[in-house]
């Protein structure tokens, strides 16, 4: 069976094979709850993006005429390996994000559910039957690979990122090469080695680790890779964007997020807050999907802010079941947030609970930043249309329902929001208006499930949606089939 245990050095997985980089280099990956090493990690450059390239070209063409059922029995029994594994994968995760085991565990659990959703889908891998206008001559529409897929994911929620694209991009007869976050690196090489001892080819999937621009910029420009799926900054995917699109390869593009909580005068408020604090802060704030934006009704406005505050201010920080979240994934976020607070508190904003980073002796070797409420935050200051990720909220009163719908709506993303209130009138009509791909009553701002499809709005996104049924058509090209037949010759 499958060694999980932390390796000395991670390496790349070239051709169902470690491999170091080309040039030998390496980096170290940092523990965020104490900034002391946990491993080393394979530094690659083009040299090795172009050797993993050269290898799923290879085996792509094989890959793809397996049948469907097939290739899913084969992530089924990834997903299975997984179950089998699941407190080692938990304990890599936490290992490399610095959150909790209980925390890593349900991480897991979702990678795992999303393997299961997508291997089914390989017993329905739907096309379209329908009639033709010219007599003798049926007309239908199936599915068919696309080639080598380069993914490149994020840190925050390491396995299930990876199981997001590369269950989707391989069932769908892909070869894929991700490059993992260099945050992140455990995660990636526990998924490939499972995948490979449940019987992937070797070559269908593929890891290379590494920087952005030493990495993953040469995946991104290389003109022998037919689609690029990208988690991650805004910056980044306009970039992805603009350099995939000059030779017209497929782009799939899942972005930042500002997203508002709306709080009504008639909302249940330990709901209310309970969601906000959720929203906010789990993951360390870490989420596409975090809850920054708290929209509050004048009526409810002062009670709620206590309430809030007050609940901020009881999480407790670390890496143990019994903290609230753990660690910013490295020094330099950390450092960036504790530099937009202040200058958004120079700009005029108050800040009403944290605001820095933690210094005390059990956390100020780790990336710890404090849980943070902000108000009095104009709505176009930096800290109201930026995406902080981490952990911090603004507070923004409002006077009524359409005040509250406009600001929700004012902002550069469109990924994710949420209102609390007992008017199904009220509810109905924020779920037509707001502009986001993901609108929920009575909740938090993330929770998504993998049969559904998640994606945004504005600089959100691209308009694709990975999870549910949806990734199907972002990792597959539809190809339409005419067949005439002599109606004379029966």
């Amino acid at each position: 069976m499958t060694d999980l245990d932390v390796p000395a050095l991670v390496p790349n997985w070239i051709a169902g094979q470690d491999r170091p980089s080309t040039a030998g280099r390496t980096f170290d990956k940092l523990d965020p709850t104490n900034g002391r090493p946990v491993c080393q990690v394979a530094r690659s450059d083009a040299d090795d993006i172009a050797e993993a390239i050269a290898v799923a070209q290879s085996v792509q063409p094989g890959w793809g005429t397996e049948t469907v059922a097939r290739r899913g029995e084969i992530l089924r029994d990834t997903a299975i390996l997984m179950e089998q594994h699941r407190e080692e994968l938990a304990a890599l995760v936490s290992r490399e994000t610095g959150k909790s085991r209980k925390d890593a565990l349900g991480e897991v659990g979702a990678a795992i559910e999303m393997g299961f959703f997508v291997a089914g889908e390989g017993r329905r891998f739907y096309g379209k039957t329908t009639t033709s206008g010219v007599p003798g001559r049926a007309a239908f529409v199936m599915r068919q690979p696309i080639g080598v897929a380069g993914l490149i994911i994020a840190a925050n929620t390491p396995i299930a990122n990876v199981a997001w694209k590369a269950f989707p991009a391989v069932l769908c007869g892909n070869a894929a090469i991700l490059k993992a976050s260099e945050d992140a690196p455990l995660s990636a090489w526990a998924f490939a080695r499972l995948l490979h001892e449940a019987g992937g080819p070797p070559g269908v999937f593929q890891i290379v680790h590494g920087y952005g621009p030493e990495a993953g910029g040469p995946l991104v420009e290389h003109p022998d890779v037919d689609l690029i799926s990208f988690t991650g900054s805004c910056g980044v995917g306009r970039w992805i964007a603009e350099t995939a699109g000059r030779r017209l390869a497929k782009v799939c593009l899942e972005l930042g997020g500002k997203n508002p909580l709306i709080v009504c005068d008639d909302a249940n408020l330990e709901r209310a807050v309970q969601a906000a604090i959720g929203s906010a802060f789990s993951n360390a704030g870490q989420r596409c999907a975090s809850g920054s934006r708290l929209i509050v009704f004048d009526e409810v406005y002062d009670r709620f802010k206590m309430m809030l505050v007050e609940a901020t201010e009881r999480l407790k920080l670390g890496p143990d079941d019994v903290d609230d979240f753990g660690p910013v994934i490295n020094e330099t976020q950390l450092d960036n947030m504790v530099a937009a607070v202040a200058r958004a508190r120079d700009a005029g904003a108050s800040v009403l609970t944290g605001g820095g980073r933690l210094v005390d002796e059990a956390h100020r070797d780790g990336y710890y930043m404090a849980p943070t409420v902000i108000e009095r935050a104009s709505a176009d200051a930096e800290i109201s249309q930026s995406e902080l990720f981490g952990p911090i909220t603004c507070l923004y009163r409002v006077t009524d329902f359409e005040a509250a719908v406009t600001l929700a709506n004012d902002s550069p993303f469109g990924l994710t929001a949420s209102i609390h209130t007992v008017n199904l009138d009220r509810a109905m009509t924020f779920i037509g208006r707001v502009q986001s791909g993901v609108a929920v009553v009575n909740g938090g701002t993330y929770g998504s499930e993998p049969h559904m499809p998640f994606g945004g709005l504005k600089q959100s996104g691209n308009g694709t949606r990975e999870a549910g049924t949806e990734a199907i058509d972002v990792y597959s090209e539809l190809k339409t089939i005419y067949i005439h037949h002599d109606l004379a010759a029966v």
